[in-house]
């Protein structure tokens, strides 16, 4: 098992609908989400999004540039991220 990519990197479903929407809001507008976005989407606070922001991060599964907005880049394979409900 040497050598896990950052593809076999394993997320709760919950993180999962997050980084689904991360690709998809990508895909349709050709830019990251703001963390405004994914409030009005999860129907959530701002600082629940930006935690589970921060938790993404931390494992891994995200990464962002510091003090730039719309910054977000995915370090999963898409093939792996479940169905956005």
């Amino acid at each position: 098992m040497a050598g896990v990519s950052p593809s076999a990197k394993t997320f709760t479903p919950k993180q999962g609908q997050y980084l689904a929407f991360i690709h998809l809001y990508k895909k349709l507008h050709r830019r990251p989400p703001a963390e405004a976005d994914m409030q009005e989407y999860f129907r959530v606070s701002p600082p629940s999004v930006h935690q589970m922001l921060r938790s993404l991060e931390r494992t891994g599964l995200i990464k962002r540039l510091p003090r730039t907005a719309r910054s977000i880049e995915l370090l999963v394979d898409p093939k792996i991220l479940p169905e956005l409900i």
